[in-house]
């Protein structure tokens, strides 16, 4: 059984929810049009919810009810259910923002991908920063921080060192983050080809302030019908699973895209030439490695 309270949800979602949810939901049991249970994820909601507008009465047992005000007509309000879904993994502090979800649900994510309980990862990372063990570190830009814990996911290392023996190996193409983005140049080593690489002791959880993220989706189009962000003060924008501690070179395309600006999918940061540098002698020497055929952006 799936339990949720609208009164549990951060504030900023509760007024979208009130639109479509009739008091609360109680519970959300199974027996959709083929008699599956659904999944204790709130997410799974979304796929269920052509049944729900086509024969709303079909979708559930007697013992539940899921009061949705236009149900028919879901298409509309799609980022309140959105927004109810996500309830599951925002913290007092932490939320795990959208764009780093791709790192469980996208086969083609290029770097650390995961399959860890998401809403239980969020616990996780809300445990450790409380009780000391993983404080805010300073990130390239006063909206971007970090916290660094033990990998507690199984989480294997997505980089491998370019060595005169596996350089043959490496695959390079144009590929984009998301299809709002421009596709860059980038090269990659396929699994398939040099192997599953060990688990990482160190996962470094990279955070966005809502702030910048809010400004980033004001400046693209595709970003503005999303739902609405929590009112945690973090989101969780990618997860690298890696030895070292600190924080490691992001790409040079990267930090070009950010100094391209946000309606770029960048942050807005300008061009800093020694950190660029610095990631290029880093990533010259490295590339990641790539479970699927080819990546999704760099």
């Amino acid at each position: 059984m799936l339990r949720v309270h609208l009164t549990s949800l951060p504030s900023g979602y509760q007024s979208s929810c009130a639109r479509l949810v009739k008091l609360r939901i109680l519970a959300l049991e199974s027996c959709l049009s083929e008699q599956k249970a659904v999944s204790r994820s709130p997410t799974r909601l979304l796929s269920a919810l052509p049944k729900i507008s086509a024969n709303p009465k079909s979708c559930f047992s007697s013992k539940t009810y899921f009061l949705i005000r236009g149900v028919r007509n879901y298409s509309k309000n799609i980022t309140d259910i959105k927004a109810l879904a996500m309830g599951d993994l925002v913290g007092e502090v932490f939320f795990l923002d959208e764009f780093a979800q791709r790192q469980w649900d996208d086969p083609q994510y290029s770097g650390t991908t995961l399959s860890f309980d998401k809403a239980e990862f969020v616990k996780r990372i809300e445990s450790l920063h409380s009780s000391g063990e993983a404080p805010l570190v300073d990130g390239y830009a006063p909206f971007c921080k970090h916290v660094f814990v033990p990998n507690f996911v199984g989480a294997r290392l997505s980089v491998l060192k370019i060595t005169e023996e596996n350089e043959p190996l490496l695959r390079s193409g144009y590929s984009a983050r998301t299809p709002a983005e421009l596709p860059v140049l980038t090269r990659w080593f396929p699994m398939s080809s040099v192997g599953e690489p060990p688990e990482s002791s160190m996962l470094d959880v990279i955070l966005y302030s809502r702030e910048q993220l809010e400004k980033e989706r004001s400046a693209m189009s595709s970003k503005q019908e999303r739902a609405p962000l929590p009112q945690a003060p973090w989101g969780i924008i990618s997860v690298k699973a890696q030895d070292q501690p600190f924080e490691l070179p992001m790409q040079p395309i990267t930090v070009m895209r950010n100094s391209l600006g946000r309606e770029e999918g960048g942050s807005g940061v300008p061009l800093d030439r020694e950190k660029y540098m610095a990631s290029v002698d880093y990533w010259k020497e490295h590339a990641p490695i790539i479970k699927a055929s080819s990546p999704n952006g760099e």
